[in-house]
């Protein structure tokens, strides 16, 4: 499932904290190359853990074209009960535009495990999966606003039809250089049962600030609070996991 980390900021993302980026511009090519690295106490995706609550390791590539047109790499630890899939590798692109002070985001996701193992007979589910996605953001002095909408025709596990909104804002506080953000979001699921929840909601605050650090590049350190609306009992499959519930999150990120 998916990261928190297309964006630099050190907020809830609309989809994990997100890590720092270092931008680097390949000749008159009009591409721009994008390295990001974070490592987090935890791997959310829209508010559940991805790693059972264990720390995150995870890493991005994008490249961007002067024309708005973009490609890019994810790649993050993960860890769930009852199958072996171990990372998560995503592949993504899509187009970006600035109409009227509107930033718009048009692309596409897909969301690979390599490495699992899918036991014959159809016990364990399919995980790989994609989705299409819209965004908008808009600055408003210090506050920047923003939307999201995804849909999937076969979402996480084969569990069909996913529809998913998200809004929130980042405020740049002027305070000790710190920014506080907050988003909500609403997951549908066609299938629930096979998904093992019903749907959701999920909401966060966090609070970031960023440092230089000379001759290297800038840390991005950031802490906040995520919960969901699903109740233990309903957590995967009514398995009471401990990865949908109430909880701290905090990473650190460089740019460099």
């Amino acid at each position: 499932m998916r990261k928190l980390l297309y964006a630099l900021a050190a907020t809830a993302s609309l989809s994990l904290a997100q890590p720092a980026m270092a931008q680097v511009a390949i000749g008159e090519t009009g591409v721009t190359v994008t390295t990001t690295g974070t490592y987090a106490s935890d791997y959310l995706f829209r508010g559940i853990s991805q790693t059972r609550s264990r720390m995150a390791y995870q890493g991005a590539t994008e490249a961007v074209h002067s024309s708005g047109v973009y490609v890019g790499g994810f790649i993050s630890n993960v860890h769930f009960q009852g199958w072996d899939a171990r990372q998560e590798v995503d592949v993504y692109g899509g187009y970006r535009v600035t109409l009227a002070d509107f930033n718009f985001d048009f692309g596409g996701i897909g969301y690979l495990y390599p490495g699992y193992n899918r036991p014959p007979g159809g016990a364990s589910p399919v995980l790989d999966y994609a989705e299409f996605y819209a965004k908008v953001t808009r600055e408003i002095g210090p506050v920047t606003v923003l939307g999201a909408f995804n849909y999937s025709p076969n979402f996480f596990g084969r569990s069909g039809d996913g529809f998913y909104v998200e809004g929130g804002a980042d405020w740049k506080t002027g305070v000790w250089d710190l920014t506080l953000g907050g988003r909500i979001g609403y997951q549908w699921i066609q299938r629930n049962a096979v998904f093992g929840t019903p749907d959701y909601a999920w909401w966060s605050i966090a609070v970031s600030r960023e440092f230089a650090i000379p001759n290297i590049g800038t840390l991005v350190a950031s802490v906040g609070y995520y919960d969901t609306s699903i109740s233990k009992s309903d957590c995967i499959y009514g398995t009471s996991q401990n990865i949908c519930s109430a909880r701290a999150l905090a990473s650190i990120a460089f740019r460099f």
